[in-house]
């Protein structure tokens, strides 16, 4: 174990910060340096949707770290400075600006940006939420009775459109998915999120592409859906999912497939890893995965840091996340497939209190936990999806 050698992160968010906590908590001594083309210093994306948007948090407040624990890290801050190029055989990095920095391990984690709808980027009026920035001027825009049109009903979508109700603006959610985050919840969970949605005044319009957004030059604007309906919108946000960071590297010679291709150790060459919403690895159950999650970055963080440092494992998490709406708190552990058996174990779907497990079609798996407004209870329950038989209920 090298605990002396030079370590290049490329990317300061969530994955990049919590790799160089990681590495200097087990005993990591040599140079550190990260590098971002954003000017600031680490911060938390999931507040954005919701406090930050809502205005109950100062943007300050979504920072990671405070500046006394950054400084602890004794790391350099190159900030402001996009990566552009990387050379695998030489292990260096060059910047925008010029610069070309040379490590003995670099890791990756340049996370993912937002797609757009084409011909929209430069539109007054629509929206992306994204950086640190984005929800102060989305929030400014969002009076009472104001009328928004929510692009996307994933995970995103969904809590701008339950953010934005709260604070009077008239709310549509369309997107592809039959019922906000169909794909994240299965047909019941999604169903009782349509509900809340609903009783919040928000309309709904799922299994929908965005086929056009045009503007009036009135400061108004028509949302065209494929279903031949035109959503009426002073506001848009757009919501339709991201792409990994991942031009920078056409020509690094590193394996890209939507995101980076790394193996169990999320190693993409050698001296080389990936962390976070960028990297693609092979999970020893689940195969080839991709995972967009503030907690996916902490725990993939850890299992690179151990790996750079001579002691690492295969990284196989119990994939992990949670999203507040409405008042309630709903955490997934592992998966729920769209045709699992779902079987309440704790609570009433009737009360907002409640916990699911997730059983595979012949019920002799579990393979994910629906939390709904419970979470110790659905931490508790998380057990079950290291057991290989079906729990005795």
């Amino acid at each position: 174990m090298d605990i002396d050698q030079d370590v290049l992160v490329v990317g300061a968010s969530a994955a990049g910060l919590s790799t160089a906590e990681a590495l200097r908590r087990k005993g990591h001594r040599g140079r550190l340096t990260l590098i971002d083309a954003e000017q600031h210093h680490p911060y938390d994306r999931p507040p954005l949707s919701k406090q930050v948007l809502a205005g109950t948090w100062d943007a300050s407040r979504a920072a990671l770290r405070n500046e006394e624990a950054l400084a602890a890290l004794e790391a350099d801050w190159l900030l402001g400075d996009p990566a552009e190029h990387l050379e695998t055989a030489a292990l260096s990095v060059r910047t925008a600006s010029g610069r070309l920095l040379s490590a003995d391990a670099i890791v990756l984690a340049t996370g993912v940006s937002p797609h757009q709808i084409p011909g929209t980027e430069d539109m007054s009026g629509v929206h992306v939420l994204r950086t640190l920035g984005d929800p102060a001027r989305l929030r400014q825009r969002l009076c009472p009775g104001r009328r928004l049109v929510v692009a996307g009903n994933g995970v995103l979508g969904s809590e701008v459109a339950a953010t934005a109700a709260a604070m009077g603006v008239h709310v549509s959610l369309a997107g592809t998915a039959p019922a906000p985050m169909a794909s994240q919840l299965g047909p019941f969970g999604s169903s009782l999120l349509a509900a809340k949605h609903e009783a919040a005044g928000v309309r709904l319009f799922g299994e929908v592409r965005i086929e056009n957004i045009v503007s009036y030059g009135d400061g108004t604007m028509g949302v065209a859906l494929s279903s031949g309906e035109v959503l009426p919108a002073d506001d848009v946000v757009v919501a339709i999912g991201s792409r990994p960071g991942t031009n920078w590297l056409s020509t690094s010679g590193l394996a890209l497939n939507d995101g980076i291709v790394c193996d169990g150790f999320c190693r993409a060459a050698p001296n080389i890893w990936a962390v976070g919403d960028v990297a693609r690895w092979t999970h020893p159950d689940l195969g080839s995965l991709r995972l967009e999650n503030r907690t996916n970055a902490a725990e993939q963080a850890l299992a690179v840091a151990s790996d750079i440092l001579g002691h690492g494992e295969p990284y196989a998490p119990i994939p992990y996340f949670w999203t507040d709406q409405h008042g309630i708190r709903i955490q997934v552990h592992g998966t729920i497939p769209f045709d699992a058996v779902l079987q309440v174990t704790d609570g009433d779907p009737m009360t907002d209190r409640f916990v699911a497990v997730a059983l595979s079609p012949d019920r002799d798996k579990t393979v994910g936990v629906l939390g709904w407004g419970m979470p110790k209870q659905t931490r508790l329950r998380r057990q079950e999806l290291q057991k290989s038989a079906a729990p005795v209920l």
